[in-house]
């Protein structure tokens, strides 16, 4: 114990005069001539925690082309400490990197220390190229022959520092789909709109703060911080590259303001291509309130909602055939109008189509026929289905910003009788395209409907993780899905469709809808123009949406829109590689009777 006590003294005694020592060294180095210059720059060289950034992850498509990525660009800026010549440095940064000489110069002869920073930046952004012209130009100083007293020119301060830029090396393409990464500093940066917003904390990876010393001689040595997670989307560059081309095109035809195409896997809910119109350039997207305005979404496919028109009756009519009240075959005495709830509803044409079975009511577009099937269904039922097609709620697509348009509902302080005949052929009622794209999947995929979707795997880690198809529902049976596929296959073969693609059978529905102008009344010289279709019919392996705002080349989506869905078809099927009916038929035939 007392040998204890000793040391315990000891060791005591001995920092005390440790601590004595160190300050009357300090206080020797005090007195030292330029001694307080050494202190005052001492506490540029202790160093700073610095919060290290992860590289944010890539974004490919389903074949692993790059659709966002990220591009080496520098900061460049001056070490106050380390400055030689203010004049050369403001000289050099004003002819390269394009600044103010006066404010650069004012910069560079900054005395650290005090008020002042140990650093300056000048330009966070500049290119590989710009930097490139720095080195050539400091390696030139340094190597120059000096002749009789010149003064050899230096850069000694000057620093530039690599960090990452997020970069779309397409351009304007899928921009809908992508979103844009948009910041100023490392620490403010974040994603918006698409795939870059919903899946940002994924993308950004997580920060890691460091110690790094200012004095250049220390070397601190910072782990390798993993980047953030790499997206593969289920889109196609080849297919999104030609939608966007037919879409632009179709838009310039038909005096349209505005459009939409979607092209889904109706067997797994996978968006092929999506695009809308108008697109922003991400690598510019500070440009952004120069595109798009306060009521312009920045992806009309799954935030915009209007009123579909006649695309709806497919809904309409996969309802009444599930549910026993009409079969295929069932007649109906078309007069040309029909009273429903105290309201009054007419033909396209005003006029009287005779008799016509379930069919024909398809192919003619009749919608007194389709108020009338509603009315065999009855309310209850009717939106029963319509709730089960999924329009009373979003998609949950994995884009930002959907939207969905409340659905009015018996017993709604906003639902009336007549409702029923309208939204039966789609006026009335309200639905984003992404919605309609959803529903219609359940029909050309045996009555099951998958959630859409765009993100097909994640690479977190080095490790690839696919998403995994999501059923939402079964609204109607397969045998229903199949009897409304065929019917509507007959209703463009029987009408000789312009929506018809050579050598391949399609099932679709035109859908011209009238534009409501507040406060009660519809425009009918202002439609929107839509076309949903499917095929191959025996076996879907695509689904297309196309609706166009406003087409003033006419008014009728048959005449505008059902050219363009042929157009695409006729281009999506040789992209997707799936041959024509005969060729495919034949050959399955052998392994049918193979398999007996």
């Amino acid at each position: 114990m007392k040998q204890n006590l000793i040391r315990f003294w000891l060791v005591c005694v001995s920092f005390t005069l440790l601590f004595v020592a160190v300050g009357v060294q300090m206080v020797r180095i005090q007195h030292i001539p330029g001694a307080q210059q050494i202190l005052d720059q001492s506490q540029f060289y202790q160093g700073v925690t610095q919060t290290i950034y992860p590289e944010r992850g890539n974004i490919y498509d389903d074949q692993g082309r790059l659709l966002a990525g990220n591009e080496t660009i520098y900061e460049v800026g001056i070490d106050l400490a380390s400055v030689k010549q203010p004049e050369t440095i403001a000289t050099v940064a004003s002819s390269v990197l394009g600044l103010d000489y006066m404010q650069t110069l004012t910069y560079a002869q900054m005395t650290p220390g005090g008020d002042n920073p140990v650093y300056v930046t000048l330009n966070g952004f500049v290119s590989k190229e710009k930097v490139a012209q720095l080195e050539i130009i400091r390696d030139e100083y340094e190597n120059r022959v000096l002749k009789n007293n010149e003064t050899r020119p230096r850069l000694d301060g000057l620093m530039w520092t690599p960090h990452d830029k997020r970069s779309y090396p397409e351009g304007m393409l899928a921009s809908n789909v992508l979103g844009f990464y948009g910041f100023l500093d490392r620490a403010q940066g974040i994603g918006y709109y698409g795939v870059e917003e919903t899946y940002n904390t994924l993308l950004a990876g997580t920060p890691k703060k460091v110690y790094t010393a200012f004095d250049p001689q220390k070397i601190s040595d910072i782990d390798e911080i993993p980047p953030g997670a790499s997206l593969i989307l289920t889109l196609d560059r080849e297919i999104q590259a030609m939608t966007e081309h037919v879409l632009d095109k179709a838009l310039e035809d038909s005096g349209a303001v505005s459009g939409v195409i979607v092209i889904s896997n109706p067997e797994d809910g996978s968006i092929i291509a999506m695009t809308s119109t108008p697109r922003l350039d991400p690598n510019e997207y500070w440009k952004y309130l120069e595109t798009f305005t306060n009521t312009t979404p920045f992806n009309k496919a799954v935030s915009e909602t209007y009123e579909p028109g006649s695309v709806f009756k497919i809904i309409t009519l996969a309802a009444a055939l599930d549910a026993g009240a009409i079969k295929p075959e069932t007649t109906f005495e078309d007069t040309g109008a029909i009273s429903v709830g105290g309201t009054t509803v007419y033909n396209w044409d005003r006029g009287a189509w005779g008799t016509q079975d379930m069919t024909g009511c398809m192919q003619h577009s009749l919608n007194v026929c389709l108020a009338w099937i509603a009315t065999q269904l009855g309310p209850d039922r009717f939106y029963s289905y319509v709730k089960a097609f999924g329009f009373d709620r979003i998609t949950g697509i994995d884009l930002g910003s959907e939207n969905n348009w409340p659905l009015a509902l018996p017993g709604d302080e906003n639902w009336w009788d007549a409702n029923l005949a309208t939204n039966s052929y789609g006026q009335g009622i309200s639905v984003t395209p992404i919605q309609m794209v959803m529903a219609s999947g359940a029909l050309a995929n045996d009555g099951q409907m998958m959630a859409p979707h765009v993100v097909k795997a994640m690479i977190i880690d080095g490790k690839q993780y696919e998403v995994k198809p999501v059923v939402v529902g079964n609204p109607i049976t397969r045998e229903t899905a199949h009897t409304v596929t065929e019917m509507l296959t007959n209703s463009l073969k029987n009408e000789a469709s312009a929506a018809l693609v050579d050598g391949y059978s399609v099932a679709g529905k035109t859908g011209t809808a009238e534009i409501a102008v507040p406060p009660f009344g519809y425009s009918s010289s202002e439609t929107n123009a839509s076309f949903v279709g499917w095929g191959p019919s025996q076996d879907p392996k695509f689904l297309v949406y196309i609706w166009l705002e406003k087409p003033k080349s006419s008014i009728w989506s048959s005449e505008v829109v059902s050219p363009v869905f042929s157009e695409l078809v006729s281009n999506l099927v040789v992209l997707m590689e799936i041959p024509p009916d005969d060729v495919r038929l034949n050959a399955a035939q052998p392994m049918e009777k193979a398999s007996q």
